[in-house]
């Protein structure tokens, strides 16, 4: 992980903010996710507030942002030149692993429907030096460039309802027939390991089986930077291991 990444990422959010602010902010929004998680998604309440924000930047940016690096060296994906589209891309960290995951890195364009997290995006793309883009978009509505490489979409699909997850679906592997999957643009979808908020995954997992995909769980030790182990200590979290379910085509 780019430490310069890391450093501003501090100075960007600590800026106007105290480190006590941003913790308590940090256990706010990890309550609501899981204790009140119906009425934290609904209208973005989730990042009401520079302290959620600036917690869900510092601290669950990393931490997804090391995972799918993980993910993607785990399933050696090879990928062509062209451009990673960040469905619901949050703070732009799915995308920037998967970009930088090749030599020369590529192009990525990032979709939300969050202004904050459009800004949030361009400034993680620009912290990491990769060609890039972003754009307001509903992840099930996108439409994706001629060049794309891979589509990833990660922790955004369990905050779809059910017609939006039915379109995006469609959208993403809908035309593909068995035994064609991995001549086409590649899909990546991360979600939390937890089932009980995605009660529709064994049907997604089936669907992406079908044409030759696979499904995979993932329980990862990882060195977490300081920054996040600061703020997990103080806000009483224990990321000891990092955990998360993938659909791949």
């Amino acid at each position: 992980m780019a430490q310069s990444w890391l450093q501003a990422l501090e100075e960007r959010h600590f800026s106007d903010l105290r480190f006590s602010e941003v913790t308590r902010a940090l256990r706010a929004l990890s309550s609501a996710y899981v204790e009140r998680r119906e009425s934290a998604l609904a209208d973005h309440k989730a990042l009401d507030g520079a302290g959620k924000r600036a917690a869900f930047a510092m601290y669950y940016g990393p931490l997804h942002f090391l995972l799918v690096e993980h993910i993607i060296k785990e399933i050696s994906v090879s990928l062509g030149p062209g451009t990673v589209v960040d469905l619901g891309c949050g703070t732009g960290v799915a995308g920037a692993a998967i970009a930088r995951s090749t030599t020369p890195p590529l192009r990525v364009l990032g979709f939300d429907t969050h202004p904050w997290a459009l800004d949030e995006a361009r400034f993680t793309y620009a912290a990491f030096g990769l060609q890039s883009d972003v754009r307001r978009a509903h992840a099930a509505k996108t439409r994706f460039p001629a060049d794309t490489s891979i589509i990833v979409a990660a922790f955004v699909v369990n905050e779809l309802n059910e017609q939006k997850r039915t379109e995006l679906l469609k959208n993403l592997i809908g035309n593909r027939e068995p035994g064609t999957g991995n001549r086409d643009r590649r899909v990546l979808i991360v979600e939390p390991i937890s089932q009980r908020i995605s009660p529709w995954w064994d049907e997604w997992a089936a669907q992406f089986e079908r044409i030759g995909g696979r499904a995979d769980v993932w329980k990862a030790r990882i060195d977490l930077p300081p920054l996040v182990k600061r703020l997990a200590k103080a806000s009483g979290l224990r990321p000891e291991m990092l955990t998360a379910r993938s659909l791949f085509v």
